[in-house]
């Protein structure tokens, strides 16, 4: 009697547990591997503000986790070895540097898909994705290029790699169009996020005169520094930044990664996902263009906002003609418009740009 209780009590339980085990199975694990903290306030604060909507858009039937802070290099393939390992169906890596890490992990885990962030290696279970942040640059160069007083526009660099020298020609020819005088002065602070870093890059732009900054990395310290400073204008770099506006953060970039990750979480869960290279900007919304404040006159307000949609349009091209290297040599002929290939590999400065790109 006692065995036969045991085998029911045994049924019982087993017969609960399973519908709970079959849920479990039918969640669709996503994993998201950040380089920085999900409250850099730019670029991780990004792309984990979509991992929250990719909960919110499938609810139960999907479950995130996410590590923070993963240094690019052997640290960077550990952390992918081990969320995979944990079940994740799909892992989203969201740094340049995390390329190399991606497709050696991913020859590891044929069956687990991977989306790989501004990088240009895939595989047959490896995507690509980045946006057209360079569109978003072009703008700010027309605002940046009309606000300075001083002619000197600052420019915090993260790596010299084609998506930030992207960035620092796109601004400096819409800045160079709308002031002739203007000038940039470029500091490579070789990090991504590194608010100490970022401060004193921020800090020695203004002492060199500079009363407009842009920057390619990812924490508010820049603008932090600017208000102290006072009289000297800043952007939002992939966040909104809002908590400094209207002054000094007068607009932003900001990188809506939230469509895409819904699209691709929902290939992965109705089979449809294959291997694919995409580069969105503003057109697709992909990149945003923030609030632009009051501190900015409305003229010059109204004029950046027909940049935007010109843009969009595909009216207007960042990289359109005559423009010429730095060295001089012809690029772009007059109404010629770069193509994808050369923007994406783009390892050279427009003229007019002073300084060299380091190695």
């Amino acid at each position: 009697m006692k065995l036969l209780k045991s085998a029911l009590v045994a049924m019982m339980a087993l017969g609960t547990a399973l519908p709970a085990l079959a849920e479990s199975h039918a969640k669709t694990k996503v994993g998201f591997i950040f380089v920085g903290p999900i409250g850099d306030g730019g670029w991780t604060y990004e792309h984990n503000q979509a991992r929250l909507a990719v909960e919110k858009e499938f609810g139960d039937k999907v479950e995130t986790v996410y590590q923070e802070s993963v240094p690019e290099g052997a640290d960077a393939e550990r952390a992918m070895t081990q969320m995979a390992l944990s079940g994740a169906n799909l892992i989203f890596t969201t740094s340049f540097g995390y390329m190399d890490a991606t497709i050696n992990v991913a020859k590891k885990f044929p069956n687990v898909k991977f989306e790989h962030a501004t990088g240009y290696k895939r595989a047959e279970n490896v995507s690509t994705y980045s946006a057209r942040f360079y569109e978003g640059r072009a703008v700010q160069g027309l605002l940046a290029g009309k606000m300075t007083k001083t002619n000197k526009i600052g420019y915090i660099a993260s790596f010299p790699i084609p998506e930030v020298i992207r960035g620092i020609n796109a601004a400096y020819i819409q800045a160079k169009k709308v002031n002739p005088d203007v000038e940039f002065k470029v500091v490579w602070a070789y990090t991504w996020f590194d608010p100490a870093k970022e401060a004193d890059a921020a800090k020695a732009l203004i002492e060199q005169g500079a009363d407009v900054i842009l920057q390619h990395t990812d924490s508010t310290a820049p603008q932090a520094a600017a208000e102290k400073a006072g009289n000297v204008y800043t952007f939002g770099q992939a966040s909104d930044m809002a908590e400094y506006k209207p002054k000094p953060r007068i607009s932003s970039i900001i990188d809506n990664w939230a469509p895409y990750y819904i699209e691709r979480t929902r290939a992965v869960m109705d089979g449809t996902w294959t291997s694919t290279d995409t580069w969105d900007g503003i057109k697709e919304g992909m990149v945003k263009i923030g609030e632009i404040t009051d501190a900015v006159p409305a003229e010059l307000r109204a004029e950046a906002e027909a940049l935007k949609d010109s843009i969009a349009s595909g009216e207007v091209h960042p990289f359109t003609g005559p423009l010429k290297k730095q060295d001089g040599s012809d690029w772009l002929a007059e109404g010629e418009t770069a193509d994808d290939a050369t923007l994406a590999s783009m390892n050279f400065y427009v003229e007019g740009l002073t300084g060299s790109i380091p190695n």
